[in-house]
Order: structure tokens, then sequence, then C-alpha cells
């Protein structure tokens, strides 16, 4: 069984806390055992969250051994970290442990020195503040959330649910990991798609806007060969009108948008289809395999072949 460690530290977020508690807790492999033991653990035994006081089970000592460590995010993310928990969190990096952060808990993370040259995100509120703090990190305001590999970081809130179910797809794959999201009432894959490694280069689409007519349009013409005047076209519009709307309300370029919505769709075909990467390369648009190759790569961190072992 898997074993995950939920770090309280000082203010601690509930909300933070509880969700990896509530999401690996209640998450079942198809024979109905439990896939994740779950602790609760702390560097006292009683730390105030600024609404209650908590009493955790765990020393830091439910580190050691555990197989990920999740760090919440807290009220005060630049109080300083204490030094026994900074030990605790390198030394289990240095055992191999998978570290996840969610939220504000970017920053005690980054005050271990793990995150240094490496892509990170915290709450789009916080971002500036890390990046000035943290000058080695690389911090992505517009993710929700970025995975290194051993260590990740997932953006404010409902961003941590989409990070502890990105790390349940890797541990046990996607029909796992589709049971645990239908518990939280949560798309496995939030709208506007998500990469394996770094999801979203912007920031998703509001609801409401006036492009989702037209995004819609292209999520149903994606094996298209689609130049920006057939999109211009298609939206009534001029390119140069295009491309500032797709700026306002995406946060993007029409033809990045495109690419994005094509990876994600090859995405899904490479998890739930065993069509060839050539047949997929051509269902979602692209002019030749080699090109949809290279372009997965960028985008996810991952060959084809690599993201359907994984998630396949």
């Amino acid at each position: 069984m898997h074993t995950v460690a939920v770090l309280a530290l000082d203010r601690v977020i509930p909300f933070d806390l509880s969700t990896p508690i509530e999401v690996f807790g209640r998450t079942r492999l198809p024979d109905g055992r439990p896939a994740y033991q779950v602790r609760v653990c702390a560097e006292r035994p009683e730390i105030d969250t600024g609404t209650f006081t908590l009493r955790a089970p765990w020393g830091l000592d439910g580190l050691t051994g555990a197989d990920t460590i999740i760090v919440p995010g807290t009220a005060t993310p630049t109080a300083p970290l204490p030094p026994d928990v900074g030990d605790a969190l390198r030394a289990a990096a240095a055992n191999g442990t998978r570290i996840a952060s969610i939220c504000s808990g970017t920053f005690p993370l980054a005050a271990t020195g793990l995150l240094d040259g490496l892509r990170a995100t915290t709450h789009w509120v916080a971002t500036d503040l890390l990046a000035a703090t943290h000058p080695a990190i690389e911090v992505d305001p517009d993710v929700l959330y970025v995975d290194n590999g051993q260590i990740l970081t997932s953006a404010g809130a409902a961003a941590g649910l989409d990070l502890c179910l990105h790390l349940i797809r890797r541990d046990y794959g996607s029909a796992v990991a589709a049971d645990a999201a239908r518990l939280s009432v949560m798309p496995l894959e939030r709208e506007g798609g998500q990469a394996q490694f770094i999801v979203h280069d912007h920031a998703p689409t509001p609801q409401g806007s006036t492009l989702e007519p037209l995004l819609g349009w292209l999520r149903d013409n994606l094996a298209r060969d689609l130049t920006l005047a057939d999109i211009a076209a298609q939206a009534g519009t001029s390119t140069r009108t295009l491309i500032r709307r797709f700026r306002e309300q995406a946060g993007t370029t029409p033809l990045q948008w495109l690419h994005r919505a094509r990876i994600r769709q090859a995405q899904h075909l490479l998890e739930t289809t065993p069509h060839s990467v050539e047949r997929i390369a051509a269902q979602v648009g692209f002019g030749s395999p080699t090109a949809f190759r290279d372009r997965f790569k960028r985008t996810t961190g991952v060959s084809p072949r690599a993201y359907r072992r994984t998630f396949g």
C-alpha cells in the first residue's frame, strides 16, 4: 500500500490539509482495497490552524518511510521553516520520497532548497512573492500544477484536487483516478485540459466567454488543417481581432490554443484506444507523426509511447 504523509505546519490552511486526507483516504483499488494509507504528521503534537487546534497523531518520524509527502498551504507562507522540518523534508527527498505542495505550501518546500532550479507554482495571489523570495525557482503563475517527477507543486484551493488526482493516476492509472474523481465530484481533467507534467500554459477560458462557440467548433475540427485565416473566417472577424480576443479571454493565441487542444485529445486517445501513434497523429490534425511526437513531448515532457505506458 502506498503511504501518504500530510505535513501540518502552524497556521495550516484547513482546506489544503483536508484535500489530500479525503482524496487519498477514499481512493479504492478495483478489488475494493484501500489504495493509500494516510498519516497526518507535525513537528509538535498540537498545531494552531488559526480557527482550531489540530492534534496530529504522527510526529516528523511519520515522514520516514512514506512514499509521498504532501505539504499543504499555510496562512503565513513566509514564516521561517522550523529547522527540524527542513531537515526531515531534505532527508526524505534524498531517500527518493515524492514531495508535493498545495497552494502556499510551495513556500516551506522552497525554503528547503528542493525547488531551486525547478519550475514551480503556487496560488496566483502569491506567485510574485514566491518569485521575489526564491529567485532560484522558475515561477509559473498560470498553471494548475507542475510535475517535476519527484517534486510537485500546485496552485491554490481546488488545484490541490487536480494535483491529488494526477498523483493517483500516476500511481494506479486512469481507471482508479477516475473513480476517485467521481467521489470528489470533480472531473479527472478540468475544462482546458491538463498535460502530464505541466498543466496549462495559460489559464482556462472563463465560462461565458464569447469565444465558447468558436472553441467548440475548433474541438470538433481538430483533424482539419486549420490556418489562422480559417479560424478567423469561422469567427466572422479579422485575424487581428481574433488574436486580440484570444489574448484577452484565453491568455494565448488561437494556434497555440489549437495545439493544446490537439494534444489533450491525443492524450485521451492514447489512454482509451489501441490506435497507433501514427493514426492518432492524423486524428488530431498533425501533418506527420514526427511533428506530432515533437509537439507532444514539448507539451507533456514525455513521448506518446511513454505516456501510453503510464496512463494507457
